[in-house]
């Protein structure tokens, strides 16, 4: 999976931004604030997780965001978890 290879080098950076926007504004909402904000404060397990997620269709990541249907791998499970709750109020 060449896109999780380099998480850490610019380009890996800017290619992982880019992947960020996705096709649903719905979505973009979720994981641009969150790669902007977040991504760089995550240990480099969940980093490598977030890169796995954005391989996934739309459809597919809105059912888990939308809270239709969880994600099966429990790796997905927290990272959903923990970036609807930064969305979420108190």
């Amino acid at each position: 999976m060449p896109e999780t290879a380099d998480i850490h080098s610019p380009e890996g950076r800017n290619r992982l931004r880019w992947r960020s926007r996705r096709g649903m504004a719905e979505l973009d909402v979720l994981f641009i604030p969150f790669f902007e904000e977040a991504f760089p404060d995550l240990d480099e397990s969940m980093q490598r997780v977030y890169a796995r997620m954005l391989d996934e269709e739309d459809p597919e990541l809105w059912a888990w965001f939308s809270e239709q249907t969880p994600p099966q791998d429990p790796e997905y499970q927290a990272l959903v978890a923990l970036m609807l709750a930064r969305v979420r109020p108190d």
